[in-house]
This record gives C-alpha cells, sequence and structure tokens, in this order.
C-alpha cells in the first residue's frame, strides 16, 4: 500500500493562505498526502487560517494542527518552535517553507537535517553557495529540494519552451517583463520585512522572469544590472517600492524587467504582469509574448470581493482558483496548484518506489528530476542565486553593473 507523505509549512502567511495550504489540502484528500501541520512565529496567522470560509467550505472535513496551539497567547512570539516540529515527523515527509527570503536558508538546513524532503517559495536561497550547500547535502542525504517557480508550469510557458527548443522562435535577442503587485502589500506583513537592507522588489518577484527565460531559452545570465526606488511602509520602515533591472543573457540578448509593490488596489486585476521576448530566425523575426494578467476574462461584480474594493476586474483562472467539481466542496486549478503538486508528488513516487530505502535509489529518482528540468531544483535552477546575489550587490550600488562568471566555482564580479 502506498505512503502518504506528511507534510509540514513553515509560514502562515499570504502565499499559505492563498497557494500552499488549498493545494496542500487537495493533494491530501486525493491520498498523496497524510497529516497536515503549519508552523508559523505566532498564532495569529494560524487562527486566521482556521477561520477562512473559502477554506474551509472548500475542503470540508479538513484541518491542519497548528503550532504554536491556538491556546496560546497571540502576542507571544515562538521563533524557535519550527525546530520542534521537525523533530517530531517522521523520516522523509515533506517541509514547505513559506517564509521571508533572508530566513529561506536556514528553515531549509534544519529541515534538511532532520531528515525531511524540501519544497521552497522562490527564491531559493539568496547566495549560489548557499545554494550549491542545500543541493549537496539534500543529495548526500537523497532528499529532493524544489523551488516553486510555478510560471514554469503556465502551459504557455512548456508550450514555448518546447517550441523554442524546437528552433520556432529562431534566438532570443530582446525582451521586456513586469510584474507589478498590489499597492495594498505595504499595509501587509510585508512592511516587517521587505526592508531595503534585506530584499526588494526585483530579488522577490523579478526572479519569476529571469527564471522564465532561462527555462524557455536555456540561455544563461551573465550580467545584471538593477536600479531601485525607495519608500517607507506605514510602520516607517524604509523599503525599495520599485526596481528596474537589465539582464544580459550569454549570447549578448539583453531582458529589461520592472517590478514593484504599486498596482492600484482599485484597479481591475490584482497585478500587472507581462513578458514579450523578440527574437532572430534566418532573416526573419520571431516573437513570443505573454499577457499574464489578463486571460480574456472579465468580470464585474455586484458587491466588494473584488481585490481592493474593485468591482470590475480582470481574472487569471489559469493561475490559481478554487472551483466546483464532481466531489465535495471545491478543488484547485491552475499552474500554481500544479507547480506545488509536482514537487510534493515527487516526494511521494521518491519515497514509494521500489527499494526507497536504499540512498543510491533516492538519489536516481533526484537525478533524473534534475536533468528533466521542469521542476525547478537546487541543480537545474542556480542560475536565479547568481542572478538574486548580483541584484542586491548592482541594487546597493545604484544600478552598478554585475557581471556573473561561469567556471568551475561560479560566482558574480562588480
Amino acid at each position: 500500500m502506498a505512503q502518504k507523505i506528511d507534510v509540514t509549512i513553515v509560514g502562515g502567511g499570504m502565499i499559505t493562505n492563498d497557494l500552499l495550504l488549498p493545494s496542500i489540502y487537495h493533494l491530501q484528500r486525493s491520498g498523496l498526502v497524510g497529516k497536515i501541520s503549519v508552523c508559523a512565529l505566532n498564532n495569529t496567522p494560524l487562527k486566521a487560517l482556521k477561520e477562512n470560509q473559502t477554506l474551509t467550505s472548500s475542503f470540508p472535513g479538513q484541518d491542519f494542527t497548528p503550532f504554536p496551539a491556538l491556546e496560546e497567547d497571540p502576542g507571544a512570539n515562538f521563533p524557535e518552535l519550527y525546530k520542534e516540529v521537525l523533530k517530531e515527523m517522521k523520516p522523509r515527509q515533506a517541509v514547505v517553507v513559506a517564509m521571508p527570503d533572508q530566513l529561506h536558508y536556514q528553515v531549509i538546513k534544519d529541515a534538511l537535517n532532520a531528515g525531511q524532503h524540501v519544497l521552497s517559495v522562490k527564491p531559493l536561497v539568496l547566495s549560489y553557495d548557499q545554494a550549491e550547500e542545500i543541493k549537496n547535502l539534500a543529495f548526500s542525504k537523497g532528499l529532493f529540494v524544489g523551488v516553486e517557480y510555478h510560471k514554469r508550469f503556465d502551459r504557455r510557458s512548456l508550450e514555448a519552451r518546447g517550441r523554442y527548443q524546437n528552433g520556432d522562435f529562431g534566438e532570443f535577442k530582446l525582451g521586456e517583463a513586469k510584474l507589478i503587485e498590489p499597492y495594498l502589500y505595504r499595509h501587509s506583513n510585508f512592511q516587517n520585512w521587505f526592508t531595503a537592507d534585506k530584499t526588494d522588489p526585483f530579488t522577490y518577484i523579478g526572479c519569476h522572469y529571469v527564471d522564465l527565460v532561462y527555462f524557455i531559452t536555456g540561455l544563461k545570465p551573465v550580467e545584471v544590472s538593477v536600479a531601485g526606488v525607495k519608500g517607507k511602509f506605514p510602520n516607517g520602515n524604509e523599503g525599495y517600492m520599485w526596481a528596474q533591472g537589465r539582464v544580459r543573457f550569454e549570447n549578448d540578448a539583453l531582458l529589461t524587467v520592472s517590478t514593484g509593490l504599486g498596482y492600484p488596489d482599485d484597479g481591475a486585476g490584482s497585478n500587472d504582469q507581462g513578458m514579450v521576448l523578440y527574437c532572430e530566425g534566418e532573416d526573419c523575426g520571431g516573437l513570443i509574448k505573454h499577457n499574464d494578467q489578463f486571460r480574456g476574462v472579465s468580470h464585474s461584480y455586484v458587491n466588494d470581493i473584488g481585490v481592493g474594493g474593485s468591482k470590475f476586474n480582470f481574472i487569471n483562472p489559469d493561475f490559481f482558483r478554487l472551483v466546483v467539481w464532481e466531489g465535495e466542496g471545491k478543488k484547485p486549478v491552475g499552474y500554481g496548484f500544479e507547480s506545488v503538486s509536482a514537487s510534493i508528488t515527487s516526494m511521494w513516487k521518491i519515497e514509494n518506489s521500489t527499494n526507497a530505502e536504499r540512498l543510491f535509489i533516492r538519489q536516481e529518482k533526484i537525478q533524473g528530476i534534475d536533468r528533466k528540468g521542469i521542476i525547478a531544483t537546487p541543480a537545474n535552477s542556480y542560475i536565479n542565486e547568481l542572478v538574486v546575489e548580483a541584484t542586491r550587490k548592482s541594487i546597493m550600488m545604484n544600478g552598478r553593473v554585475v557581471k556573473i562568471i561561469y567556471n568551475d566555482h561560479p560566482h558574480i564580479e562588480g
């Protein structure tokens, strides 16, 4: 009989509410996932998850174990509690890391040292050396590490990857991308961790499109320049509210990426995002254009369910939606769900393979996933850590060009 995978989510914030927990709930009722736990700094977000009517109505009868317990003082913080939760898990289960960027490294290491497979929200970590350390540590233990670059699972991305590799577009030469998140992010928990000394919009969301260009074309980035515009959060903390980067690839192609926390809350849709890549063939041009915030669906509501109070909305049902289905409640659909499912299912397959107790069997399975290159892993998406490292150096120096050097030990210079 197939073994189920127990899942512990470390982090109870927005991404857990909007994507991770509903996806894992569905995998639980599909028979892949066993027990679900959610661990947070305090129990305030855990109470919100428990009381979320969308989740309770979509997944009737399903629940998670909260750490800290709901009976604890809401004002008490438990920054080390997740380590105790990891120690109590059975070996080779799943830990989903949904923490601020700068905390990923330590939590992922702790999970691996506790003998657990890992799925992390992007970016994996903030430096190449940290990514290599995680890759080697995980492989030595036969543990899978996935990175939640969900745009890889968008059908338009998979279509573009296949056609690009077939030569149907020619060669990428110039591109533009943008991802502007809603202004309301400034009033969320972002104001406590999204500070200028820790991260920026290009690192946080621009990495999606750099990874996507690499995923589609196979071209490595070799030069990064990122400039930012600072502002103040409502609590007074200073952060980069806007950032624009230029990335040069190994074939001399250029990609500009505009990012920020400032899409109008009253605007249609929850963000503004998309990408266009111009290519060259033999005496002709090629084009890849993705309008990612608008998939041809418009809704105008008679109440205030729209993001930020906007009653007219552009809808992207392809990313993530809870929809009616033939079963109870609702089920998640879209490439956001498929991305989470792919990593958790990979862990399940590894643990349910013949002779899974043998280290080399698990290592062979992991290497196969790395080579396939669909799920982002430390082995096949390491360019992202190099870009993030270069980004942080560049933005701190007002947009100075930082080079990425690929040799026996890839690193940045500049």
